[in-house]
């Protein structure tokens, strides 16, 4: 299964001056013919804006006519005035997004009926297996070290997905699962293209000793109306910030009351 990716594919199509300054090398293409012509790193990084404009289109499964696209930088470089008129190429344009819009649409449904059926059938082979535990929403787990700290009781959502917030109510402090998370408790059919719409998710997942927070935590609802945490408080880094080494860290009720009721102090010495 590929691995989780947090980048959000954007669905809008890019403006006629974004597509312009990707292809500032298309004047050029024509001198290019292999990667010994490539000499500076002016060349390699007009040649790398031309690959990305390429795979953005081709990912979006729009049918791009490549002599008229260079055509168009040509002649917009050149200052020498457009073969059509500002209302033509609007026009032109409209259209040709409402039409790649619609194919890709259709491509990201065939993918993620595709994705769906080998998930799913990944998921019976695996349920089979020893040791893995599947719970009443489908998320199946399988525990490599069972800890024996405390096991959150609550997980505010704070955008990630279904399956983690699900499986690390799961966890006591100083465990090691690994999460099998199927597609509809993952990112579903909103998936970046590096992981595809429907795709089950595979997750190893540690949960650290508790560590004391740096800064006092947002105050609930309930204790910001002057009534005591009652359960753990779990904070878990996003994505982009785990991989740049942060820790998962639950926080006991009885420490996030105490920074509750010192910054409560604080702010009454200011007054």
């Amino acid at each position: 299964m590929p691995p989780s990716n947090r980048l959000i594919m954007k669905t809008t199509l890019l403006t006629t001056a974004a597509l312009l300054s990707l292809g500032v090398l298309g004047a050029r293409a024509a001198e290019i013919k292999s990667a010994d012509d490539l000499k500076d790193t002016r060349q390699k990084a007009s040649y790398g804006l031309g690959v990305n404009a390429g795979s953005m289109w081709k990912n979006r499964g729009a049918d791009i006519d490549w002599d008229a696209y260079t055509r168009g930088i040509r002649d917009s470089q050149a200052g020498t005035g457009n073969l059509i008129t500002d209302a033509q190429i609007k026009e032109a344009m409209t259209q040709f997004q409402t039409e790649t819009q619609t194919r890709y649409q259709a491509k990201l449904a065939a993918d993620g009926t595709k994705n769906k059926e080998a998930g799913e059938k990944f998921l019976a082979d695996n349920k089979a297996k020893e040791g893995i535990k599947t719970t009443a929403s489908g998320l199946q787990y399988k525990v490599v070290k069972l800890g024996d700290g405390p096991k959150p009781a609550t997980f505010p959502l704070n955008g990630v997905i279904k399956g983690w917030t699900e499986g690390l109510q799961l966890m006591p402090v100083g465990s090691k699962f690994q999460f099998y998370i199927p597609g509809d408790l993952a990112y579903g059919q909103n998936a970046p293209p590096s992981i595809g719409p429907g795709q089950v998710l595979i997750f190893d997942v540690e949960l650290l000793k508790i560590e004391p927070p740096t800064a006092a935590p947002a105050a609930s609802a309930g204790a910001a109306a002057g009534q005591p945490v009652t359960s753990d408080i779990i904070k878990v880094p996003s994505a982009d910030e785990l991989k740049k080494g942060a820790k998962i860290e639950v926080i006991k009720a009885d420490d996030a009351q105490k920074l509750i009721d010192k910054e409560k102090a604080k702010q009454s010495e200011k007054k």
